[in-house]
């Protein structure tokens, strides 16, 4: 379980298939293997970690294929910076939102542009996808907890506030970009309730 609040960026170094390397600024001896981070928002085990020169790690995750072609992770190229969040243990803060790690689909930024001191994204999700977006309401991109500001249709729009675009990936993310999109928990329930009552009635 995760809460969408980025805590460090990742670089992945290598990739071998369904295999990936990805360089963290987290020391070795604080995570052990069969351990769970969420890279870019999707939740991926830890099957190999490795200390490096300085106080970081490499750390190996094995990919599904189910992952690979629901996720931004098939398109992954070393040089990729990445969002990362650990694991939420008991007691800790819930600074986000309910965030479980597994993607829904791909959400495609159809444009930025400056909104005062933040910048405000449109973006578009699947159709089948729209009824769980609401304006106010979270959503999870790319690991990222984020509050929707006006939805239309398929299209909902977010502000990125600066310390966000520099501490976290979406300072680099451009129109034509594509995102990992994880539905609201509670979103998802309440549309099922709505779909089970329409159901009886």
């Amino acid at each position: 379980m995760f809460t969408g609040i980025v805590s460090r960026l990742g670089t992945l170094v290598a990739r071998n298939g369904s295999s990936f390397v990805i360089q963290t600024p987290y020391k070795r001896k604080s995570m052990e293997l069969g351990a769970s981070i969420a890279f870019d928002g999707c939740c991926l085990t830890l099957t190999e970690i490795q200390k490096t020169k300085g106080n970081g790690s490499f750390v190996t995750v094995d990919v599904s294929n189910e992952t690979l072609s629901h996720t931004t992770i098939g398109t992954w190229e070393p040089g990729r910076k990445m969002n990362l969040e650990r694991a939420l243990a008991l007691g800790e803060e819930l600074g986000g939102h309910i965030v479980t790690g597994h993607v829904d689909g791909l959400a495609k930024i159809v444009s930025r542009f400056p909104d005062g001191e933040s910048v405000r994204f449109l973006l578009e999700v699947p159709a089948e996808f729209a009824k769980f977006v609401a304006s106010k309401g979270s959503i999870a991109l790319d690991g990222v907890s984020l509050t929707v500001n006006e939805v239309e249709g398929p299209r909902f729009d977010v502000n990125i506030i600066p310390y966000t675009l520099t501490h976290t990936s979406w300072g680099d993310r451009r129109p034509g970009d594509l995102v990992n999109f994880e539905v609201d928990l509670l979103a998802r329930y309440v549309a099922r309730l709505a779909q089970t009552e329409g159901m009886h009635s």
